[in-house]
């Protein structure tokens, strides 16, 4: 879709690389990058201006760890549901995610090549959608959910576009698997391999995959250029991923000092999900969720800020990350403000910026504010560092955001927000 060529007026910007408090700046946006700052006032012909006066200017928020086709909070239950119905669901959780301020997102299970095709023809709106295909699992792995007595072959879900995973098991098999999905255009692999809250064959501490098997993953990760994030709660998990070369590490809630400090060594990046286990601890029981998967998520609810403060102390980057399903993808923003319990609000910040974007391998493209870079930008009514919750609930404190040079939402002015 057409961008807007644009001049943002008097802006305050705050970005994690470097930019922090100027009040007066300015930034224009031509052919959806951002083609100039300057701190006195630009002037364009072709440009309409925004005067941005007491809001602070922000990178689009980057949120590294979505499910855009989880659309109930059962994933079971999703992955039998017809295709169109996910996709339909997939498009109003995306255009939510977008008025939330996210403006790239990385599904880490689930979303495939077609849907983020529709989102960048504009036949949906929502972030730009950075995916993996299906998660690779083990048979009783936290992708596979059949249950005790469900005995449908693995592949019934396979190729469903509600799946959030796929079964394989063995060296063969994972390489099959991996090679399959970036086939189907997925740009980074993941795996699943400890247990999970929501599947109902697996408690939390059982390791999944094989040594070999974890290799082999990562191998043809490689082979094509990428990498591979893995599903890991418990240290000994953590601890072996790295070893076999995962580079990011997703959860992370029962990481010991030693295992971060081997993450730190080994280049590898976290992205802790806070928020989903105080979103399901809150909400779950009354949507119809098993004890079973209640009590798992207490367990790795209690652990989660302790693990924030472990992997600071080793000097881990940290991203931004927020694996909510269903019903659930509503508390996406208090992610910000749980993190800010324990972690400096930079920090924060920087998590769903520039760390965000180095996790992403999209480092001048994404997440920061600088002449080339994506014009994916937001305007916070107020100071996120003096106040974090402004980057909460639904954008309520957002008053424009920008997507790849595209007005989505303008409450400044009467000519911004395009019919």
């Amino acid at each position: 879709m057409p961008a807007d060529d644009l001049i943002l007026a008097n802006a305050r910007m705050l970005d994690g690389n470097g930019f922090a408090g100027a009040s007066e700046s300015w930034l224009r946006i031509a052919d959806g990058v951002i083609a100039e700052i300057s701190g006195k006032p630009i002037s364009s012909k072709a440009a309409r201006t925004i005067d941005l006066k007491g809001r602070t200017l922000m990178p689009g928020l980057i949120d590294c760890h979505v499910h855009v086709t989880a659309i109930t909070v059962d994933p079971g239950r999703t992955a039998m549901l017809p295709d169109v119905t996910v996709a339909f669901g997939a498009a109003r959780i995306m255009k939510q995610m977008l008025m939330r301020g996210f403006t790239t997102v990385r599904d880490v299970g689930g979303a495939t090549r077609p849907l983020a095709q529709a989102e960048e023809a504009g036949h949906i709106e929502g972030p730009r959608l950075v995916f993996c295909g299906k998660a690779l699992s083990q048979t009783g792995g936290h992708s596979d959910y059949r249950g005790f007595v469900d005995n449908r072959s693995a592949e019934s879900q396979t190729y469903r576009l509600g799946a959030m995973g796929r079964v394989c098991d063995g060296v063969d098999a994972v390489r099959h698997a991996a090679r399959d999905e970036i086939r189907q255009g997925a740009q980074f692999i993941k795996a699943m391999a400890n247990g999970g809250v929501s599947s109902p064959t697996d408690p939390i501490n059982f390791q999944q995959f094989s040594i070999p098997e974890l290799e082999a993953i990562v191998e043809e990760a490689a082979n094509a250029q990428t990498y591979v994030s893995a599903h890991l709660y418990t240290d000994e998990a953590i601890s072996r991923a790295v070893r076999c070369g995962v580079r990011s590490v997703e959860h992370a809630n029962f990481i010991e000092p030693a295992t971060a400090r081997l993450m730190k060594v080994r280049g590898a990046i976290a992205c802790p999900t806070l928020v989903a286990y105080e979103a399901l601890h809150k909400d779950a029981k009354a949507l119809g969720l098993p004890d079973v998967s209640l009590s798992k998520n207490d367990d790795v609810r209690l652990r989660s800020r302790g693990s924030l403060e472990i992997l600071q102390r080793a000097g881990v980057t940290m991203a931004f990350g927020t694996d909510l399903l269903g019903e659930l993808h509503k508390y996406q923003s208090d992610e910000f403000t749980i993190r800010a319990e324990v972690l400096p609000p930079i920090e924060v910040i920087r998590s769903t910026t520039c760390y965000a974007a180095e996790l992403l391998r999209m480092t001048g493209k994404v997440g920061s504010l600088q002449v080339g870079v994506f014009a994916d930008l937001i305007a916070v009514d107020g100071d996120p560092l003096e106040n974090m919750s402004l980057l909460g609930g639904q954008g309520d404190h957002l008053s424009l955001i920008v997507r790849a040079g595209r007005v989505v939402k303008n409450t400044i002015d009467d000519n911004g927000c395009p019919e």
